[in-house]
């Protein structure tokens, strides 16, 4: 049995999307690798915009993220001022309760 040419020129063609695939990576890898050399374009070609701050010539230190804080110069509210605060709260909230309502009923 004959094939046709169609036939072969189409399984031909199959691995051509693997390869232009794995083109477009290897592009966009080089390109991300070149990213410190793109920053410094023109704006018009694809550079930073104008106004942006340098970059620093030395990278920053890492925070010290195991240093602990200092301690606080406040101290906790003791019992007697938690209450008092609660309850100062709980006015101001009956005290707008009740201007909220004065202000609905004139409609």
């Amino acid at each position: 049995m004959l094939k046709s040419r169609n036939f072969t020129l189409k399984i031909q063609r199959k691995p051509l999307p693997l390869i232009e695939l794995a083109l477009v990576c290897a592009v966009s890898i080089f390109l991300v690798s070149c990213s410190s050399v793109l920053s410094e374009l023109p704006t018009q070609v694809g550079g930073l915009p104008a106004g942006t701050p340098e970059r620093p010539a030395v990278a920053p230190d890492y925070p010290a993220v195991h240093d602990m804080p200092p301690p606080r110069a406040a101290a906790v509210l003791t019992e007697e001022e938690k209450k008092k605060v609660e309850a100062e709260l709980a006015a101001m909230r009956a005290e707008q309760a009740r201007r909220a309502k004065a202000s609905a009923k004139p409609e």
